[in-house]
């Protein structure tokens, strides 16, 4: 494998509470940083691929469940802040 050197920022990206919480979860459970997860998600979805196999979409299902996390893609675009 071929490693490649880039250049990371800090980033202050606000998230659905329930959203955090799985994406925690699977990346632990792939024994990885959020940010390496999420750049992970978001390279593939640049490329338009899927970036997760059957395994780890039934680990995300199980996960979703647990934490409650009902939104949906359908639901990206109509999401607003709860009031205090």
């Amino acid at each position: 494998m071929t490693r490649r050197k880039i250049e990371r920022v800090q980033t202050g990206v606000r998230l659905e509470k329930r959203v955090l919480k799985v994406l925690k979860a699977v990346a632990a459970h792939h024994e990885m940083g959020l940010g390496d997860l999420l750049e992970g998600i978001v390279l593939h979805s640049f490329e338009g691929k899927a970036p997760f196999g059957p395994d780890t979409l039934a680990f995300i299902a199980s996960m979703r469940e647990a934490y409650g996390l009902d939104l949906t893609a359908e639901d990206s675009h109509k999401l607003i802040e709860a009031e205090d």
